[in-house]
């Protein structure tokens, strides 16, 4: 096969370029000893040729002189003998240079082919060449592709297990935040998040380089563009003509934004929120990131939402709002000891049942309902109420003695026939039975003295508050109505004026 023997031997290029030779067949190909043999044949006629002249012209010669002193005599002898010398040499010069000329052809031709087949060699290595740049370049670019692949993969997979380890909607807050400042580090960002009513947006999580959020004046999910198309929308220029209209006279002035919306269990109620330069464009691989984001901070906050729903609802009673028995046996439990003496109430509707028959039950229900709405809005905060069975109520009052807790007893009542007359309810009274207890009681045993208190109220004429010691004897209560309130305790209560 060609081998081209110099010093380009050991260039990549010109080994391409052997290759491509070599691919192209030996059929058709000048090879490397034809080459040189015809170099060779040229060289060794052009040596020769001149011997051979010389040879035959020294061989001829004399014949020639001989031949001419045969045939003629004097000067015309010579003449005769330079004739036949011309004559026989003049043949063989033509033979000579035919010959020449056609070693001269073959090696003409054998040379424009070698040309022919390194020009197409050539051409074939920059094809070559050119392919293999496309294939490096592509295979750049598919490996980066691959490594942005793997960036957004750990950052979904450390994301989501930072979301999984969140344990209620703060730390997700925490964690949102975090994840601004490693997608969009040098980017004010704000998470704006719809209330339970679904009608109006708060800022719940924000950052800035230069600690202000983007301050995004949009007020409900129904006024943002991304949060109403459910896409993500970016604006490049706040003054475009497609911009979103809350972009326009902002403090910071001209601007660019990206939206990306936040969904929960299927319904948009929030949006991401980022602003730059005008102009500026965010990297898709950083947009992919924040739909990450948006889309698994809404599904953990989707998910602890409905936890915490479940949870209250296993808790608390469905139709008061009130903690169940099985709840308000846990929280007394957990009520440290610090906070003792504590005191223990039970309180039970009169002639419910009579009010129930007369009235109907949906009556007695709104009865219930507003009696708890009374007993939260006028006990403290840190007092727990509980709808214990049926009509009957059980409160626990922390670092309260039973005296101030029969005292807040008696505001309730004259609090609960105000909301009566206000909530145009036929008139019903309630009976409480009040006691203290110190720590490491049974609330077993605390209850069964308070209700045997809310026993006696009751023998007693029902619509009153009975107190009862430690050993369950008849102490005496604070008088009833509004008076028996001491000025002391009127800031622990709110009065109930609806």
């Amino acid at each position: 096969m060609l081998k081209v023997v110099s010093k380009r031997d050991e260039n990549p290029y010109w080994t391409a370029v052997a290759a491509a030779v070599t691919a192209e067949g030996e059929g058709t190909m000048v090879t490397e000893d034809e080459w040189s043999g015809e170099v060779a044949k040229s060289a060794r006629f052009r040596l020769i040729s001149p011997i051979i002249a010389l040879g035959a012209f020294a061989l001829i010669f004399v014949p020639c002189m001989m031949a001419g002193q045969a045939l003629a005599s004097g000067i015309y002898a010579d003449l005769v003998a330079v004739g036949i010398l011309l004559g026989i040499m003049f043949p063989l010069a033509f033979v000579l240079v035919a010959m020449g000329e056609r070693n001269q052809r073959r090696t003409d031709e054998k040379v424009r082919k070698l040309n022919a087949e390194l020009s197409d060699a050539v051409a074939d290595a920059e094809r070559l060449n050119m392919e293999l740049s496309e294939a490096m370049s592509d295979a750049d670019r598919q490996a980066q592709i691959r490594d942005a692949q793997v960036q957004r993969q750990r950052f979904e997979s450390r994301l989501a297990n930072a979301l999984d380890m969140a344990e209620g909607e703060p730390e997700v807050i925490e964690v949102i935040e975090r994840s601004f400042a490693t997608v969009l580090p040098q980017a004010p960002a704000e998470l704006l998040l719809a209330d339970n009513s679904h009608a109006h947006l708060h800022r719940m999580a924000a950052v800035g380089p230069d600690g202000k959020p983007p301050s995004c004046g949009v007020d409900s999910p129904d006024r943002c563009p991304a949060a109403r198309r459910a896409q993500t929308q970016e604006f490049t220029d706040s003054d475009h003509l497609d911009a979103c209209p809350k972009l326009r006279n902002r403090p910071e002035g001209q601007l660019s934004a990206l939206c990306v919306p936040v969904s929960i269990m299927g319904r948009t109620v929030g949006v991401i929120h980022a602003t730059g330069a005008p102009g500026a464009k965010v990297a898709d691989d950083r947009v992919d990131d924040l739909a990450t984001l948006a889309k698994l901070a809404g599904a953990r906050i989707g998910l602890l939402r409905v936890m915490a729903e479940t949870q209250l609802q296993a808790s608390t009673d469905t139709l008061t709002g009130l903690l169940n028995r099985r709840s308000f046996s846990e929280r007394v439990a957990a009520i440290p000891a610090h906070l003792y003496p504590m005191a223990m109430a039970m309180a039970d509707f009169d002639h419910f049942k009579s009010l129930n028959d007369t009235y109907g039950h949906e009556t007695g229900d709104r009865a219930l309902r507003l009696f708890s709405r009374v007993l939260r809005d006028t006990l403290r905060t840190s007092d727990i109420s509980s709808r214990y069975g049926g009509e009957e109520f059980a409160i626990a009052f922390p670092d309260c003695s039973a005296v101030d807790a029969a005292r807040a007893l008696n505001t309730l009542r004259s609090q609960l026939d105000a909301a009566i007359t206000v909530g145009g309810l036929p008139k019903f009274t309630v009976s409480f039975g009040v006691t203290e207890c110190e720590p490491g009681e049974e609330l077993a045993t605390i209850l069964r003295r308070a209700d045997d208190a809310l026993l006696q109220a009751k023998h007693e004429g029902r619509d009153r508050v009975v107190l009862h010691d430690t050993a369950g004897e008849p102490a005496i209560a604070p008088s009833g109505g509004r008076d028996g309130v001491i000025p002391l305790l009127e800031d622990d209560f709110e009065s109930v004026a609806d």
